[in-house]
């Protein structure tokens, strides 16, 4: 019995011993397993263009004077015999025989010993990109993002200028131009005064969901211009010719048969005065003109549609146009830069005509604005214009109402002195 008893304790002490090397074992390869898991790093794609950036060796550059597209690929080590291939087999479907100076662009390389690229990549907007794989079955194509449309709303109290108010309100800088194309004929955004103030709501394209690319259009707007409240609601009068104007609360047409200024943005620089001291010449002289000083290159425009009867240069006005409007009214614009338009030709209003210079007798760069009513040239300013035609009654039933919801949104909105006043009353009813 003691025999057989050493014999079980043997085996047991065996049998434990196998049994705590085999756990043993286990537990390291179940270390071993977790250290080797935690060494090996899972990278998410980098999915772009339709590439996985984390494959390639990515080179992100923007296009140089005189580059082309077969000069980058030669300096990227593609032979012109490939090149040439490329260009036959991406024909038609992109193009990318002018490449913009300063434009981005991105060239895909392969993580070789010997790194060879694979994509071009090019993005001359926000709106699209082009992508040509320059190897393993080459291809081309054009892809155009997806836009969205969002309807948005500014409100804002004039400091100094429309524009700086937009840009320090948040706002796209554009929404100026805009707004100003919508009162061209009854605001004269040149002379605002500070404490001036606007409503708008209008609508802006996006692409990527945060990047805009552009201004669609104003829908409606409310334009508070030295007390007196200037409503504009967006109303296609026309159907036919797809002819879309602003019109107030009452359905009156806010365009006019002049606009305003011939320029935009400018600033008066000298009235119409028949007593003026003209510095050029050192004595009095009348100025039968206005004068608008705006940078060289700006745009001119003309205020009202007619027939172009001057298109000259003369030592005292330099470049200048002349357009007679109808019977009673003609305008002329002096001191041009260049002319854009003939004798003869029609231009409508809004059309540019030249562009602001200083050629003449002219101590800046500006352009005189001289209008004629009835053969003598008069202050367009002391003049009461003429207005757009009114539209028809059925018409103007239809866009009253249209403009029902749009209008109760508009007045729904508030100004920031209106905020900081309510915020003051409030806390003087508590205190």
């Amino acid at each position: 019995m003691n025999a057989l008893n050493r014999i079980d304790t043997i085996i047991s002490v065996l049998l434990g011993f196998f049994l705590s090397s085999f756990l043993l074992s286990c537990e390291e390869e179940v270390k071993e397993d977790s250290v080797t898991t935690e060494v090996e790093e899972v990278i998410p794609p980098d999915l772009q263009y339709g590439y996985d950036f984390n494959q390639y060796e990515v080179k992100n550059l923007k296009i140089k004077r005189g580059d082309t597209f077969g000069s980058i690929l030669e300096k990227n080590g593609i032979d012109y015999p490939i090149v040439y291939e490329i260009l036959q087999k991406i024909k038609g479907k992109v193009n990318i025989r002018k490449l913009q100076i300063g434009k981005p662009y991105t060239l895909l390389f392969t993580k070789d010993s010997i790194p060879t690229p694979k994509a071009f990549i090019y993005r001359p907007d926000n709106l699209g990109y082009s992508v040509i794989q320059l190897r393993d079955s080459i291809f081309g194509e054009e892809v155009k993002k997806p836009i969205r449309t969002v309807e948005l709303q500014a409100t804002g109290v004039i400091e100094s200028s429309l524009y700086e108010t937009m840009l320090n309100s948040g706002y796209n800088s554009m929404l100026t131009y805009y707004l100003s194309d919508v009162y061209a004929w009854t605001i004269d955004f040149s002379r605002l005064d500070k404490g001036d103030r606007f409503k708008v709501i209008y609508t802006e394209k996006f692409v990527d969901d945060s990047i805009s690319v552009g201004i669609e259009k104003i829908k409606a707007a409310y334009f508070e211009h030295r007390g007196k409240g200037l409503y504009a609601y967006e109303f296609e009068s026309d159907s036919i010719k797809g002819i879309v104007d602003y019109f107030d609360e009452n359905a009156k047409n806010l365009r006019r048969a002049f606009l305003k200024a011939p320029v935009k943005f400018s600033r008066i620089s000298s009235r119409y005065n028949l007593k003026r001291r003209i510095a050029y010449y050192g004595r009095v002289k009348p100025h039968k003109g206005t004068d608008y000083a705006a940078p060289v290159g700006t745009p001119i425009m003309a205020t009202a549609n007619g027939k172009v009867t001057q298109a000259s240069y003369t030592r005292g006005n330099g470049n200048f146009v002349k357009i007679r409007h109808n019977n009673t009214y003609s305008t002329q614009y002096l001191h041009m830069k260049r002319r854009k338009v003939k004798v003869g030709e029609f231009v409508k209003q809004g059309d540019v005509i030249g562009w602001v210079g200083m050629t003449g007798n002219t101590s800046g760069p500006h352009v005189c604005y001289r209008f004629w009513r009835n053969g003598r040239q008069v202050d367009p300013y002391k003049q009461k214009l003429p207005e757009a035609k009114p539209i028809s009654t059925e018409l103007k039933n239809k866009f009253l109402a249209h403009i029902v919801t749009i209008e109760d949104q508009l007045n729904c909105l508030s100004f920031v002195d209106d905020e900081i006043k309510e915020e003051s009353t409030t806390t003087l009813a508590m205190n």
